[in-house]
């Protein structure tokens, strides 16, 4: 079976590795030239694990070729994924769809035969139908399916999720009476692989729905979780000012199986590529049809406040910040990836900067990613103990494994200062407390 993934970013590379591995054959079109000879080479233009190596494994098998050909790659092609950028445009958040109409009049001039066009990007629900208005208006005579597909691929783990998913969800035109239609039988063998005799066990469930709520589904879920999210930091606020343990409030809400204990996790707010624009977009949708989503706005806000108040948490524990050395552990908004997108560390080491702070940072991964993004006189360090060496305190952002091994002695050894900012918990407070240091987290009481 020949599938084209069209753009080869991080969604479109981590399928079109995942889906050659399940032994289909995969082009994907990539038109940025560096990228595309990077990729050629089989390089990785991102840092996700494991990608690497499944990427260099299915070139070598002949499974995965790049091209910057669009014509070449969609001929022959039983269905033809779109995965380029939809970023959020400015003034309202919306979801920019200049590439996707784009890339779909290319599809609809190079294709010769019946093919599902398939959505992964992240769409704003309606979107599929547009894709088919804009197809049949350049090719009337085109005998075509579209089908919404969204992904939902954690950065760090994503090949894992898309080889073990707990849900796939492809959303057809139930229009069309005819079950199962041309559609879903494409669709069904793309994803052939997953199912439960297959070395890809433990797969949930392969839900069929229509376009709209494929496209809804996949909004709807990033927004519940940025909700979870900002609900515990809220509450981790509350624990402070009452003397209550937000670790232990959430062990006690997420052993609740109606609430689950992932994404109670409390910290500087949320990030990445995908909650901050969902959410955004989510709230837009529901504006233009006459809906008010509050609880999706409020997490929005939430999630505002908690970055912009997180810096003057560092300046009050620091007495002021002008001309003291801060060291700054992780830059990305997760560990597991080099994503900077939405990271808290921007706008925290930006208000640190402007204070006069002098920022030494150590990131495993994001360093290179960072620094068209964050103040020019950061000192971007090589290892952990360049960055602690001499500061008056220290700020954990990422929660890095890597950051969890350092012992309050070690630490104590290479800083100047006795001031720790644990924006994510890392440490034990009563261990750092007994250390000697003034240490600082997030929604726990000083034991």
């Amino acid at each position: 079976m020949r599938i084209a993934v069209i753009g080869g970013g991080y969604v479109g590379l981590v399928s079109a590795a995942c889906f050659a591995a399940f032994g289909r054959h995969v082009v994907v079109v990539e038109t940025n030239a560096e990228r595309l000879a990077l990729l050629q080479k089989g390089g990785v233009p991102i840092y996700e694990p494991g990608l690497e190596a499944l990427l260099s494994d299915q070139i070598q098998a002949g499974r995965l070729i790049f091209v910057d050909d669009l014509a070449f790659a969609v001929q022959g092609a039983e269905a033809v994924f779109i995965a380029v950028g939809t970023p959020p445009r400015k003034g309202d958040g919306a979801a920019d769809m200049y590439d996707v109409h784009k890339v779909a009049r290319q599809i609809a001039q190079a294709l010769t035969n019946y093919t599902v066009i398939v959505t992964k990007s992240t769409v704003p629900v309606g979107s599929s139908r547009r894709i088919a208005e804009i197809i049949c208006q350049a090719r009337p005579d085109l005998e075509f399916d579209v089908a919404s597909n969204p992904e939902f691929l954690r950065e760090g783990r994503a090949i894992e999720d898309f080889m073990h998913p707990e849900r796939v969800i492809i959303g057809l035109d139930t229009k069309k009476k005819t079950y199962p239609t041309r559609a879903e039988k494409v669709m069904r063998r793309v994803y052939a692989s997953l199912d439960h005799s297959s070395s890809y066990a433990s797969f949930g469930a392969l839900i069929f729905t229509s376009l709209e709520t494929a496209e809804l589904t996949k909004y709807a879920s990033n927004s519940f979780l940025a909700i979870k999210i900002s609900f515990i930091n809220e509450m981790a606020d509350l624990c402070e000012r009452l003397g209550a343990n937000v670790q232990d409030l959430a062990l006690g809400m997420g052993l609740d199986s109606r609430i689950g204990s992932q994404f109670l996790e409390p910290g500087p707010g949320y990030g990445g590529s995908c909650l901050p624009k969902d959410t955004l977009a989510l709230s837009r949708i529901a504006q233009e049809n006459h809906i008010v989503c509050r609880l999706v706005e409020a997490a929005v806000h939430v999630n505002e406040g908690r970055k912009a108040s997180m810096a003057g948490r560092i300046i009050t524990a620091c007495g002021g910040v002008n001309g003291k050395v801060i060291a700054i552990l992780g830059l990305t908004f997760k560990p597991g990836t080099d994503d900077m997108r939405e990271s808290p560390a921007i706008p925290i080491l930006h208000r640190l900067a402007e204070a006069g702070a002098v920022l030494q940072a150590y990131d495993p991964e994001g360093m290179k990613t960072a620094k068209s993004l964050l103040p020019e006189d950061i000192r971007y360090c090589e290892e952990v103990d360049t960055a602690i060496h001499g500061a008056d305190a220290l700020v954990i952002i990422t929660d890095w494994d890597i950051f969890r091994t350092l012992s309050p002695q070690h630490l104590a050894q290479e800083m100047r200062g006795k001031i720790i900012m644990d924006l994510r918990n890392i440490f034990d407070e009563s261990t750092m407390c007994q250390a000697g240091f003034d240490y600082h987290s997030i929604g726990r009481p000083l034991s």
